[in-house]
């Protein structure tokens, strides 16, 4: 996991407050888009393939619930389950 430091006031220049005065103009769709992408930027160079092992992860998953391998709990039953143990 990485840790970002809060930005020194010599770091944040001008240059940062224009280019989001800029992003915050754009549409909510554009936002988006564009955080997605700024997001994307960060990510490490092996995250494809952590990326692709969840998806297969997750279609393994939904084959065993479709074949009846695995029983499924509704969200709320397994909230009222983890609230009883803490109390």
């Amino acid at each position: 996991m990485q840790v970002y430091k809060k930005d020194s006031p010599e770091e944040k220049t001008s240059g940062y407050d224009e280019i989001l005065t800029a992003a915050l103009s754009l549409t909510p769709e554009a936002r988006a888009q564009l955080a997605d992408q700024l997001l994307a930027s960060l990510d490490g160079e092996d995250q494809k393939e952590i990326d692709a092992a969840w998806g297969e992860e997750a279609e393994r998953r939904i084959q065993e619930i479709r074949e009846g391998k695995v029983e499924t709990i509704d969200g709320e039953s397994v909230m009222k389950e983890l609230r009883s143990r803490f109390k």
